[in-house]
């Protein structure tokens, strides 16, 4: 298997700490991406003195997309990614890691098409439009992609929070600190 299908690099790991390693990594590039997007967001209202909303609001949705983007695809990597992991592991150490598997099964994430299809998702559609109504007409792109984002960073929030469980139930020595 190699790097870009598995967490296990070398048969001579130790499996689950390997598969721990990488999919912590992955979860903090996916938070790093939301990070980076909300930055530039933040950073965004710096230019409103040179241009003006109808070209800044649009690039914010845009950022949005991007970030939300890509840690949603990182996020079915990571899935795809222990699913093979784990396919090559002995029953004890498939155990070891079922809460993590258990997280993408409890908290599916469809793909970006159906996300950034209004009509699939009419709840956020209704959230924006009122977001729109009572700021600006411009805000709805916007706070459409904000909701994608925080659909994002809760799912990779709650991963983080898993990982961090079973990495203290393998290794309660080292959290004692």
């Amino acid at each position: 298997m190699t790097k870009d299908h598995s967490y296990l690099i070398t048969p001579f790991d130790n499996p689950v700490v390997a598969i721990l390693e990488g999919i912590d990594r992955d979860v903090e590039r996916g938070e790093d991406a939301l990070m980076l997007g909300l930055g530039l967001v933040m950073l965004s209202s710096t230019f409103a003195p040179i241009a003006p909303p109808t070209v800044i609001l649009p690039i914010v949705a845009v950022i949005f997309a991007c970030s939300a983007g890509y840690a949603r695809i990182n996020y079915h990597r990571m899935e795809h990614k222990l699913s093979a992991s784990m396919a090559a592991l002995d029953y004890h150490d498939m155990a070891k890691l079922k809460a993590i598997a258990n997280v993408f099964k409890q908290y599916p994430m469809p793909s970006l098409i159906d996300s950034l299809n209004p009509a699939k998702n009419l709840v956020r559609t209704w959230k924006s439009v009122l977001g729109g109504i009572l700021i600006n007409p411009f805000w709805m792109p916007i706070f459409y992609m904000m909701g994608i984002q925080i659909k994002e960073e809760a799912n990779l929030g709650v991963l983080a929070q898993v990982i961090i469980e079973v990495e203290h139930k393998l290794y309660p020595v080292l959290s004692k600190d």
